[in-house]
């Protein structure tokens, strides 16, 4: 009996390790739980949901090299770090561009003059979205942060400090949306 049952855990345990993980969803949007960028793996930290008003934005993955409750170490982290979002709704190049800015202003300020250049040359490259397209942000390190979109957008940003100006509008101490930050972070 006790060979058995060291059996059918055994098996059990098995079956558990090779299942692959489930993926973490939020508002009908399903998000993996791990990526490969450049060889690296990356986890999802958390998920968060932006809205503004009553409407419901867009719902956007944190993914990380190694997870973390605390927004100032992700931020400052030399790691792969990526956010995808998908959109829940239609928007404009000069809605998302505004909200970029915004965030760059509020959590950046000083270092804006040492930005303002890579951040005009990002912003353009921004497009419209529809409802259900998705836009990926990935930084990794000695590389660069990289804008991609299923619209078919590709661009690259050099430097740590886009990056990390980038990712403080999300999860700076002035984020576009508390709630969605708190998401990323897994609270």
């Amino acid at each position: 009996m006790k060979r058995t049952s060291v059996v059918l855990a055994s098996s059990a345990l098995a079956f558990i390790l090779a299942s692959p993980l489930s993926a973490g969803e939020l508002a009908g949007v399903p998000m993996p739980d791990r990526l490969s960028v450049e060889g690296r793996q990356i986890s999802l930290n958390g998920m968060g949901l932006r809205s503004k008003a009553i409407f419901k934005v867009y719902v956007a993955g944190l993914y990380t090299e190694q997870r973390s409750s605390n927004a100032e170490a992700l931020i400052a982290s030399d790691q792969v770090k990526q956010v995808r979002m998908v959109m829940l709704r239609d928007l404009t190049q000069e809605q998302i561009a505004e909200a970029v800015v915004e965030g760059f202003e509020k959590n950046s300020k000083a270092q804006m003059p040492a930005l303002r250049q890579r951040l005009d040359q990002f912003i353009s490259r921004l497009p419209d979205f529809k409802s259900g397209e998705t836009l990926v942000i990935t930084y990794v390190p000695g590389q660069g942060t990289t804008l991609w979109s299923t619209s078919g957008t590709k661009h690259s940003v050099a430097g740590k400090d886009f990056a990390d100006a980038l990712f403080s509008v999300w999860l700076g101490s002035s984020p576009v949306d508390k709630k969605l930050k708190a998401g990323l972070l897994g609270s």
